[in-house]
C-alpha cells in the first residue's frame, strides 16, 4: 500500500471512530496523519483517546472541555478552542439550565491574548458564571500549559498533565494545517440536537444578529 493510501486509510479510521462518538467527522484527522505520521498519528490515538475518555467520565464535561478550551486558547489553536467552547457551553447549559455569560465565538476571541491574560479573564468569567469550585483546575491547567516540560507534583496534577500534553499534539497540527473549525462540538453532546437547538435559541435571544 502506497504512503498516500494509508494516509487516506487511516484517516477515515480516524474519522469514523471520532464520528462515532461525536456524531461527524472532525477535519482535523488527516492533517494529524500528515503532521505525525499514518502509523504514529493510529498508535497515537490509541494511546490517548481511551485516557481522554476516562478524564471525561471521572472529571465530567463542564471541567473536561473548560480545561481544553483554556489550554487550546492559550495555545493559540482556533480549531480547538472552538470545538471545546462550543461543547462546554453545551455541558454548562445541560448542568446548570442556563447560558454560560460568553458564548463560545466571544471566547474565542481570547485566543493570541498572553496566557497571563487568557487566564486571568478566564477564571474571571468562570466566576461570574457561579464556577467557583473549576477555578482552582482551570489555573493549573493554565499554569503547565506554559511550562516546558510539564510534570505532576500531585494526584489531580496527573490527568491535567495529559490534558495538556494531548493537546500540544492536537494544537500544533490545527495550527500548522491552519484547519478551520468543524462547527460542531467535540463532545458526544455534539449528538444531543435538542439540547443543541435549545442552545441555539437562548444564545440568538441574548446576542440576535
Amino acid at each position: 500500500m502506497s504512503s498516500g493510501a494509508l494516509r487516506r486509510g487511516i484517516t477515515a479510521v480516524l474519522e469514523r471512530v471520532c464520528a462515532y462518538l461525536w456524531g461527524f467527522p472532525p477535519r482535523l484527522m488527516g492533517p494529524i496523519a500528515a503532521q505525525l505520521g499514518s502509523l504514529r498519528a493510529l498508535g497515537w490515538f490509541v494511546w490517548n483517546m481511551p485516557r481522554y475518555q476516562r478524564t471525561l467520565k471521572v472529571f465530567g464535561p463542564v471541567r473536561t472541555h473548560l480545561l481544553c478550551t483554556t489550554i487550546s486558547l492559550i495555545n493559540g489553536c482556533r480549531y480547538c478552542s472552538h470545538g471545546h467552547a462550543y461543547a462546554f457551553e453545551l455541558a454548562y447549559l445541560r448542568e446548570y439550565g442556563r447560558l454560560f455569560p460568553l458564548s463560545e465565538q466571544a471566547i474565542d476571541l481570547l485566543r493570541g491574548l498572553s496566557p497571563g491574560v487568557v487566564r486571568r479573564r478566564m477564571v474571571g468569567i468562570v466566576q461570574s458564571a457561579g464556577l467557583h469550585g473549576e477555578v482552582r483546575w482551570l489555573e493549573r491547567a493554565a499554569i503547565l500549559t506554559t511550562a516546558d516540560d510539564p510534570r505532576p507534583t500531585d494526584r489531580d496534577d496527573v490527568r491535567i498533565v495529559h490534558l495538556v500534553r494531548m493537546f500540544r499534539v492536537l494544537n500544533s497540527a490545527g495550527m500548522a494545517s491552519k484547519t478551520e473549525p468543524d462547527g460542531d462540538a467535540h463532545s458526544p453532546l455534539n449528538k444531543d440536537i435538542a439540547l443543541k437547538l435549545r442552545y441555539a435559541r437562548l444564545r440568538d435571544a441574548v446576542d440576535p444578529g
